[in-house]
């Protein structure tokens, strides 16, 4: 196989834009020789990674799959291209990770911010997207560790518990229910119930966890994404439920957030990794001190922590070792 670095560029390109004239205006191609860049590496590859309408451009089966090994190809060239031209520096590279939105927050800027100071020259790579998607990006070496909510049970990833994180109830503090400490799954039936779709992993866990009780979440608005829910209760459309994680502050002026229970239902945050995967030493790095720092109490955290479970302070907490404790 004969691939140009332009090739695959222009593939990576092709997939995130979803157009080949979006991508031909910024590689400073023309479109007939995007198409001939694209054609060679599928003729090359043996299988189509693109499947073409009139309207957009979607990634075959094949594309899906070829898409996150090359970009991590592409990753790696360009680190060492950086390495060679400071050959003086001692330590270059690039570490990913892909963390659900509310860990993205959370959990990595303290974390980031000593990494930066001790390695100046690591980059970071955060792939802030939801847990199934997340958790494929694990899978596939993509990134090389995860914080997620989902993988225990997944053949391929090794799981390990960092936190509770309780789904609690967000409604605006004028709403008839504020006044409350806590309310059960039914009693906030009659009441117009925001939550997120069931593509998402958060909607998947409640689902099971009433269904398990004999429940059902009977919603009045469905929105893709946790942030959306909370524009909606501050707009006094309704109540949501949502971790606690993804709540604001507890000093927010309008939204007010009460415990949920008969059943308590939550999700288990922790680390993932690929089975019987090493890190890299920046990323075994990285790891450690996103552990040391979830550890030690920040006096700017918008809210208090979830009570920690089980994460040890050093990378060896995510060990293959510890299966039997899943």
């Amino acid at each position: 196989m004969n691939a140009e670095l332009l090739d695959l560029k222009a593939f990576i390109t092709v997939a995130e834009t979803g157009s080949f004239v979006r991508t031909a205006r910024a590689l400073n191609l023309s479109q007939p020789a995007l198409s001939r860049r694209i054609q060679k590496l599928e003729e090359g590859l043996g299988a189509p990674l693109l499947e073409r309408s009139t309207r957009h451009v979607n990634l075959t089966m094949t594309g899906r799959d070829f898409l996150p090994k090359v970009r991590r190809l592409i990753d790696e060239f360009e680190t060492s291209v950086l390495a060679i031209h400071d050959i003086g520096a001692r330590s270059s590279g690039l570490v990913s990770v892909a963390a659900v939105p509310t860990a993205v927050f959370y959990f990595l800027p303290r974390a980031i911010g000593r990494f930066a100071e001790a390695y100046p020259r690591i980059r970071i790579r955060i792939l802030d997207i939801g847990a199934n998607e997340g958790l494929e990006a694990v899978a596939r070496g993509e990134a090389d560790f995860g914080i997620n909510f989902i993988g225990a049970s997944h053949a391929e990833i090794e799981f390990e518990k960092l936190v509770e994180d309780p789904f609690v109830l967000a409604c605006r503090r004028d709403h008839p229910l504020a006044s409350r400490k806590q309310v059960s799954w039914s009693e906030i039936a009659p009441h117009r119930i925001i939550t997120v779709g069931r593509n998402s992993g958060n909607r998947a866990l409640i689902d099971n966890a009433l269904a398990r009780h004999g429940l059902q979440l009977n919603w009045s608005y469905e929105v893709a994404h946790l942030s959306g829910s909370l524009g909606l209760v501050e707009a006094g459309l309704g109540i949501a439920v949502l971790p606690r994680l993804a709540t604001p502050a507890s000093g927010h002026p309008i939204i007010h957030t009460i415990r949920l229970n008969e059943p308590e239902v939550s999700r288990t945050i922790g680390i993932v990794r690929r089975h019987g995967a090493t890190l890299s030493p920046h990323a075994s790095q990285f790891l450690k001190m996103l552990l040391e720092a979830w550890h030690t109490p920040s006096e700017t955290s918008g809210q208090d922590k979830p009570r920690l479970r089980s994460a040890q302070a050093n990378s060896n907490a995510v060990s293959a070792g510890r299966k039997g404790k899943r």
